[in-house]
């Protein structure tokens, strides 16, 4: 709890995934991909409940051995390679309104993909959206590697920008210290009001804070994904590295 706010940890763990076979249950750094994100969660100062949303009984089993509540198996049509988020959210928030009257101030988004996050980060990230009372959402962010300004898209067989009508000339060819600094949303961390969720029917809505994570990244859905999250983990565990820290509006 914080500030007197009821906070959830919403860890969406699928049993399906193609690119890695039983993805939540491989082992980074000597267990579960899936328990990193709870154990995180159960670490923060100021998460009360953990929850791990899945439609595989193995899955679950295995969250309930890290100490994750899954007190329901998502249904399957809810599981699926395009499954959006906001359902798997709103299905697990009307069963606990409606099994255990339960509705949480905000809710704290951290998909098992996101292994390198640390507590500190999530604290953090919930300080920073209640120190913006106007604010819908903070997602996690990092600079990308390349610039959306440098991207090209097809047109026919030739290639096009892929961003148009910018006021700097020959955007694609400036060097990238001229062009404007952007952000790529990451699977680390998410905070997103309940009123948010409720009103608007989207998990960030349209007001969003980032969070900005300086550390090197890695979105776990290959097995290359899988060796760099295990060398970038053993390396941050060598050094004793903590979190980067936030950067708000």
């Amino acid at each position: 709890m914080y500030r007197s706010r009821t906070i959830l940890a919403l860890i969406p763990a699928r049993g399906g995934s193609k690119g890695i076979i039983k993805k939540n249950l491989r082992l980074l750094g000597g267990i579960p991909l899936v328990a990193h994100s709870i154990l995180q969660a159960k670490a923060s100062r100021y998460v009360d409940r953990v929850l791990v949303s899945t439609d595989d009984q193995e899955i679950a089993e295995t969250s309930k051995s890290f100490g994750a509540e899954v007190p329901f198996l998502r249904p399957a049509e809810l599981a699926q390679d395009l499954s959006p988020d906001f359902p798997v959210f709103e299905h697990c928030l009307q069963w606990l309104e409606s099994n255990q009257r339960y509705r949480p101030d905000l809710v704290v988004h951290l998909r098992p993909t996101g292994p390198l996050r640390t507590r500190e980060q999530i604290d953090e990230a919930i300080e920073l959206l209640e120190r913006f009372p106007e604010a819908d959402s903070v997602r996690s962010v990092h600079e990308p590697d390349k610039s959306p300004y440098k991207m090209w898209r097809l047109e026919g067989m030739f290639m096009a920008p892929f961003l148009q009508g910018t006021a700097i000339a020959e955007h694609y060819n400036a060097p990238r210290q001229m062009l404007p600094r952007v952000y790529a949303t990451n699977a680390n961390i998410g905070v997103v009001r309940y009123r948010t969720l409720l009103d608007q029917r989207s998990v960030i809505g349209k007001r969003v804070l980032p969070y900005l994570v300086r550390d090197p990244q890695v979105d776990i859905d290959t097995e290359l994904d899988l060796e760099i999250a295990e060398y970038l983990l053993s390396r941050a565990r060598r050094s004793g590295a903590g979190d980067s820290g936030p950067e708000g509006p």
